[in-house]
Protein backbone atom coordinates (compact mmCIF):
# COMPACT_ATOMS: atom_id res chain seq x y z
CA UNK A 1 0.00 0.00 0.00
CA UNK A 2 2.85 2.39 0.87
CA UNK A 3 4.64 1.65 -2.41
CA UNK A 4 1.40 2.08 -4.36
CA UNK A 5 0.76 5.45 -2.73
CA UNK A 6 4.32 6.55 -3.45
CA UNK A 7 4.08 5.53 -7.09
CA UNK A 8 0.76 7.34 -7.45
CA UNK A 9 2.23 10.48 -5.93
CA UNK A 10 5.11 10.42 -8.41
CA UNK A 11 3.33 9.34 -11.57
CA UNK A 12 -0.43 9.39 -11.56
CA UNK A 13 -1.46 12.73 -10.12
CA UNK A 14 -0.02 14.90 -12.90
CA UNK A 15 -0.05 14.13 -16.62
CA UNK A 16 3.12 14.35 -18.69
CA UNK A 17 3.68 14.84 -22.42
CA UNK A 18 4.81 11.80 -24.39
CA UNK A 19 7.06 11.91 -27.43
CA UNK A 20 8.29 9.06 -29.64
CA UNK A 21 11.27 9.48 -31.95
CA UNK A 22 11.38 7.42 -35.12
CA UNK A 23 14.69 5.95 -36.21
CA UNK A 24 17.90 5.88 -34.19
CA UNK A 25 18.82 8.93 -32.11
CA UNK A 26 22.52 9.66 -31.55
CA UNK A 27 23.38 9.59 -27.86
CA UNK A 28 25.09 13.02 -27.73
CA UNK A 29 22.08 14.58 -29.47
CA UNK A 30 19.73 12.98 -26.94
CA UNK A 31 21.80 14.25 -24.02
CA UNK A 32 21.82 17.81 -25.36
CA UNK A 33 18.07 17.69 -25.91
CA UNK A 34 17.50 16.38 -22.39
CA UNK A 35 19.62 19.16 -20.92
CA UNK A 36 17.49 21.75 -22.70
CA UNK A 37 14.20 20.07 -21.81
CA UNK A 38 15.18 19.68 -18.15
CA UNK A 39 16.12 23.36 -17.95
CA UNK A 40 12.81 24.33 -19.53
CA UNK A 41 10.90 22.12 -17.06
CA UNK A 42 12.71 23.87 -14.19
CA UNK A 43 11.27 27.09 -15.59
CA UNK A 44 7.73 25.71 -15.75
CA UNK A 45 7.54 23.94 -19.11
CA UNK A 46 5.44 20.73 -19.31
CA UNK A 47 7.07 17.50 -18.15
CA UNK A 48 7.90 14.81 -20.70
CA UNK A 49 8.49 11.10 -21.23
CA UNK A 50 10.60 10.63 -24.37
CA UNK A 51 10.68 7.20 -26.06
CA UNK A 52 13.51 6.44 -28.47
CA UNK A 53 16.15 4.00 -29.72
CA UNK A 54 19.90 4.53 -29.95
CA UNK A 55 22.41 3.03 -32.37
CA UNK A 56 24.67 0.41 -30.72
CA UNK A 57 26.75 2.06 -27.99
CA UNK A 58 27.93 1.75 -24.41
CA UNK A 59 27.45 4.37 -21.72
CA UNK A 60 29.41 4.69 -18.51
CA UNK A 61 27.53 6.14 -15.56
CA UNK A 62 29.05 8.00 -12.65
CA UNK A 63 29.95 4.74 -10.84
CA UNK A 64 31.42 2.93 -13.88
CA UNK A 65 34.66 1.00 -13.41
CA UNK A 66 37.14 0.89 -16.29
CA UNK A 67 37.65 -2.86 -15.87
CA UNK A 68 33.98 -3.44 -16.69
CA UNK A 69 34.56 -2.33 -20.28
CA UNK A 70 35.64 -5.66 -21.75
CA UNK A 71 35.48 -5.00 -25.49
CA UNK A 72 34.81 -1.45 -26.77
CA UNK A 73 33.36 -2.73 -30.03
CA UNK A 74 30.88 0.18 -30.07
CA UNK A 75 31.31 3.88 -29.20
CA UNK A 76 31.62 4.54 -25.46
CA UNK A 77 30.09 7.64 -23.89
CA UNK A 78 30.54 9.02 -20.41
CA UNK A 79 27.14 9.81 -18.97
CA UNK A 80 26.10 12.01 -16.02
CA UNK A 81 23.46 9.46 -15.00
CA UNK A 82 23.93 7.25 -11.98
CA UNK A 83 25.00 3.64 -12.38
CA UNK A 84 27.74 1.78 -14.19
CA UNK A 85 28.16 0.48 -17.75
CA UNK A 86 25.14 -0.33 -19.88
CA UNK A 87 24.39 -1.01 -23.53
CA UNK A 88 21.91 0.76 -25.77
CA UNK A 89 20.94 -0.33 -29.24
CA UNK A 90 18.20 -1.15 -31.73
CA UNK A 91 15.38 -3.22 -30.31
CA UNK A 92 15.72 -1.65 -26.87
CA UNK A 93 13.13 0.90 -25.77
CA UNK A 94 14.77 3.78 -23.97
CA UNK A 95 12.45 6.06 -22.01
CA UNK A 96 13.90 9.34 -20.81
CA UNK A 97 11.71 10.53 -17.95
CA UNK A 98 11.77 14.25 -17.27
CA UNK A 99 9.59 15.09 -14.29
CA UNK A 100 9.60 17.94 -11.79
CA UNK A 101 9.83 16.26 -8.39
CA UNK A 102 9.47 19.63 -6.71
CA UNK A 103 5.89 19.61 -7.98
CA UNK A 104 5.35 15.90 -7.28
CA UNK A 105 7.39 14.50 -4.41
CA UNK A 106 10.97 15.30 -3.40
CA UNK A 107 12.08 11.73 -2.89
CA UNK A 108 15.02 10.44 -4.96
CA UNK A 109 14.91 6.85 -3.70
CA UNK A 110 11.17 6.86 -4.07
CA UNK A 111 11.51 8.01 -7.67
CA UNK A 112 13.86 5.12 -8.53
CA UNK A 113 11.56 2.65 -6.78
CA UNK A 114 8.61 4.07 -8.71
CA UNK A 115 10.50 3.54 -11.98
CA UNK A 116 11.04 -0.09 -11.02
CA UNK A 117 7.38 -0.53 -10.15
CA UNK A 118 6.41 1.11 -13.44
CA UNK A 119 8.50 -1.40 -15.38
CA UNK A 120 7.24 -4.35 -13.35
CA UNK A 121 3.64 -3.41 -14.07
CA UNK A 122 4.38 -2.94 -17.79
CA UNK A 123 6.02 -6.38 -17.93
CA UNK A 124 2.97 -7.91 -16.29
CA UNK A 125 1.01 -6.95 -19.42
CA UNK A 126 3.15 -9.55 -21.21
CA UNK A 127 2.66 -12.12 -18.39
CA UNK A 128 6.28 -11.65 -17.32
CA UNK A 129 7.06 -11.40 -13.63
CA UNK A 130 9.64 -8.69 -13.25
CA UNK A 131 11.27 -8.35 -9.84
CA UNK A 132 13.34 -5.74 -8.05
CA UNK A 133 16.34 -6.44 -5.83
CA UNK A 134 17.36 -4.42 -2.80
CA UNK A 135 21.06 -4.68 -3.71
CA UNK A 136 20.72 -4.12 -7.48
CA UNK A 137 18.93 -1.34 -9.33
CA UNK A 138 16.83 -2.42 -12.29
CA UNK A 139 14.30 -5.13 -13.02
CA UNK A 140 15.15 -8.83 -13.07
CA UNK A 141 13.56 -12.08 -14.20
CA UNK A 142 14.11 -15.26 -12.18
CA UNK A 143 15.01 -17.97 -14.70
CA UNK A 144 16.08 -20.77 -12.41
CA UNK A 145 14.94 -24.27 -13.28
CA UNK A 146 14.53 -27.26 -10.97
CA UNK A 147 17.84 -28.98 -10.39
CA UNK A 148 19.86 -26.14 -11.91
CA UNK A 149 21.91 -23.38 -10.24
CA UNK A 150 20.12 -20.06 -9.59
CA UNK A 151 19.91 -17.72 -12.59
CA UNK A 152 18.58 -14.19 -12.85
CA UNK A 153 18.55 -12.10 -16.01
CA UNK A 154 18.17 -8.35 -16.19
CA UNK A 155 15.44 -7.16 -18.55
CA UNK A 156 15.46 -3.44 -17.78
CA UNK A 157 18.09 -0.98 -16.58
CA UNK A 158 17.62 2.29 -14.71
CA UNK A 159 19.98 5.26 -14.56
CA UNK A 160 18.83 8.74 -13.61
CA UNK A 161 20.12 12.21 -12.93
CA UNK A 162 18.31 14.89 -10.96
CA UNK A 163 19.07 18.59 -11.13
CA UNK A 164 17.05 21.22 -9.29
CA UNK A 165 14.57 18.43 -8.61
CA UNK A 166 14.00 17.78 -12.32
CA UNK A 167 14.76 14.23 -13.44
CA UNK A 168 16.33 13.15 -16.69
CA UNK A 169 17.81 10.02 -18.26
CA UNK A 170 15.61 7.09 -17.18
CA UNK A 171 15.06 3.45 -18.17
CA UNK A 172 15.97 0.97 -20.90
CA UNK A 173 13.68 -2.00 -21.55
CA UNK A 174 15.01 -4.87 -23.65
CA UNK A 175 12.37 -5.72 -26.25
CA UNK A 176 14.39 -7.37 -29.03
CA UNK A 177 18.01 -6.16 -28.93
CA UNK A 178 20.97 -8.26 -30.00
CA UNK A 179 21.85 -9.68 -26.58
CA UNK A 180 25.37 -10.59 -27.75
CA UNK A 181 26.14 -6.86 -27.79
CA UNK A 182 26.04 -6.86 -23.98
CA UNK A 183 29.17 -9.06 -24.08
CA UNK A 184 31.43 -6.03 -24.47
CA UNK A 185 30.72 -4.88 -20.91
CA UNK A 186 29.92 -6.15 -17.45
CA UNK A 187 26.32 -4.88 -17.40
CA UNK A 188 25.75 -2.67 -14.36
CA UNK A 189 28.87 -4.10 -12.74
CA UNK A 190 27.25 -7.43 -11.80
CA UNK A 191 30.05 -10.00 -12.11
CA UNK A 192 28.70 -12.90 -10.06
CA UNK A 193 27.86 -16.13 -11.94
CA UNK A 194 24.21 -16.77 -12.61
CA UNK A 195 23.39 -13.22 -13.75
CA UNK A 196 22.76 -12.27 -17.36
CA UNK A 197 20.52 -10.20 -19.61
CA UNK A 198 17.28 -11.06 -21.35
CA UNK A 199 14.53 -9.46 -23.42
CA UNK A 200 10.84 -9.87 -24.14
CA UNK A 201 11.60 -11.81 -27.32
CA UNK A 202 14.25 -13.92 -25.57
CA UNK A 203 11.55 -14.89 -23.06
CA UNK A 204 9.28 -16.03 -25.89
CA UNK A 205 7.12 -12.91 -26.11
CA UNK A 206 6.90 -11.70 -29.77
CA UNK A 207 6.54 -8.07 -28.75
CA UNK A 208 7.32 -4.98 -30.80
CA UNK A 209 8.50 -1.58 -29.65
CA UNK A 210 4.95 -0.32 -30.22
CA UNK A 211 3.66 -3.04 -27.89
CA UNK A 212 6.20 -2.03 -25.26
CA UNK A 213 5.27 1.63 -25.66
CA UNK A 214 1.60 0.87 -25.09
CA UNK A 215 2.36 -1.15 -21.94
CA UNK A 216 4.68 1.56 -20.58
CA UNK A 217 2.14 4.28 -21.19
CA UNK A 218 -0.75 2.32 -19.67
CA UNK A 219 1.32 1.48 -16.60
CA UNK A 220 2.58 5.04 -16.17
CA UNK A 221 -0.86 6.59 -16.29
Amino acid sequence: MVRTSLRNALFSERPARWAVSEGLVAYPDACLAMERLAADICDGAPEMVWLLEHPPLYTAGTSARSEDLLDPRFPVFRSPRGGQFTYHGPGQRVAYVMLNLAERRRDVRGFVAALEDWLIEALAAFTIRGERREDRVGVWVDRRRPGEPPREDKIAAIGVRIRRWVTFHGIALNVEPDLSHFGGIVPCGVTAPGFGVTSLVDLGIPATLADADAALRDSFQ
